[in-house]
């Protein structure tokens, strides 16, 4: 199916045949080598993908955090789920726009990432938390576990697939809103100022290719962490055979 899309590209290129409207795959390809055979070219992609990777530990470990402490204590859900539940309905522009007056470019990427990380996680690992088998708890308790053997035993294996699932699904929001804030904060050495350059500069074919570039990245970033978070949910299942 990629090749058919491929194709369907370079038909609707030849067709408009104009470069500054829409470049040809090969164009854009050529251009993407170009790029590629430099060291801006890395260092831009890795100062991004720092910043957003950096933001989605960040909005993991708080919305974890944050979960475990709004279950624990009913007081603390009332009163954060509400401001939670508003940071995950907000747009993803309103939180750019607002945190700009007060935030400095460089830092404000990887906390929209944050913002976009943490509610999802929370929302997840709360509900997991809460649907832990009250038999299972029971029983830990009756053989009187120590704590370290119960968290093993029971709570990470109860909440690790809502967790797991929270993970895959904040993945590509975390990388699209860390370049959409980066092409409206336009931070130095970052994949969305060059996306704004681009655009500014009607350099359609540089454009094209960092978007490109953006798509890759999320692919293989995808692919890295479903492979990885696969292997952690079969490993409570492969201790448990082992006891």
């Amino acid at each position: 199916m990629t090749v058919f899309w491929l194709l369907v590209w370079a038909l609707l290129a030849r067709l408009v045949d104009k470069a500054l409207l829409l470049p040809g795959p090969a164009a854009v390809l050529r251009r993407l080598l170009g790029l590629a055979a430099t060291g801006a070219f890395w260092r831009t992609v890795g100062v991004t993908l720092l910043r957003i990777l950096c933001g989605a530990l960040a909005g993991t470990v708080l919305g974890v955090a944050a979960a475990i402490l709004t279950w624990r204590f009913r007081l603390l859900h009332d009163l954060l789920s509400p401001l939670l539940t508003l940071v995950k309905s907000t747009p993803v522009a309103s939180f750019i726009l607002l945190l700009l007056i007060w935030l400095g470019r460089d830092i404000l990427p990887a906390v929209i990432v944050v913002l976009m990380v943490l509610p999802v996680i929370w929302a997840n690992v709360e509900a997991g938390l809460r649907g832990v088998d009250p038999g299972l708890r029971e029983m830990a308790k009756v053989f009187r576990f120590p704590p370290f053997r119960r968290l093993r035993r029971v709570w990470v294996p109860s909440v690790l697939p809502s967790f797991l699932a929270a993970c895959r699904s904040t993945l590509g929001l975390a990388w699209k809103a860390g370049v959409a804030a980066e092409v409206l904060t336009v931070p130095m050495r970052s994949i969305g100022k060059m996306l704004y350059e681009s655009k500014l500069n009607l350099e359609t074919t540089d454009l094209f290719a960092w978007t490109v570039v953006v798509v890759l990245c999320s692919l293989v970033i995808e692919k890295l962490l479903t492979s990885l978070l696969g292997r952690l949910l079969k490993q409570p299942g492969r201790e448990e055979a082992r006891a």
